[in-house]
């Protein structure tokens, strides 16, 4: 019995679309991440109690790591297409090293001596960080599928 041997017509052609894939899909992912980043960033300015403006300010979002001593949420990570592609919400470090504090409370420490404490005040937390972290989660989860899908199309279609 014979071989048969099967010609692909139009191979070359995929492969450059397929070539092409990563750096289109890479620039529609980075602008849904920042998009998705500044509505993040918008809400936990809008939520966190401000007193002197200090951990307002100390809110916003880098791609790559954080400013070291701030509160960092998990990085949203570009759907695999490329190490560069990693994106971090922070608040807090330098003047505002409080930041956490703010988010989760503080409770007066025990005495040394085992006993509850005398004097201080509970301070509840005011959560502005984690609440705005989940509220939008899946919208930019969303957003970056949608981007990695319209690349596919946009490839696809030329």
């Amino acid at each position: 019995m014979m071989a048969r041997t099967a010609t692909i017509t139009g191979l070359t052609k995929l492969q450059r679309k397929l070539d092409r894939l990563p750096a289109v899909a890479k620039d529609h992912i980075r602008s849904e991440m920042e998009q998705a980043a500044d509505e993040i960033v918008a809400m936990m300015k809008s939520l966190v109690p401000v007193d002197d403006g200090v951990v307002r300010a100390s809110i916003g979002w880098t791609w790559g790591k954080a400013p070291q001593g701030s509160l960092v949420i998990a990085a949203m990570k570009g759907a695999g297409i490329g190490g560069d592609l990693s994106i971090t919400i922070y608040a807090g470090g330098g003047k505002a090293y409080y930041a956490k504090w703010v988010e989760f409370g503080v409770k007066p420490k025990a005495k040394k001596d085992g006993s509850a404490p005398s004097s201080g005040k509970r301070q509840t937390g005011q959560p502005f960080f984690y609440v705005s972290w989940r509220a939008n989660r899946k919208n930019a989860r969303r957003r970056v599928r949608k981007a990695v899908r319209d690349a596919a199309r946009q490839v696809a279609s030329q």
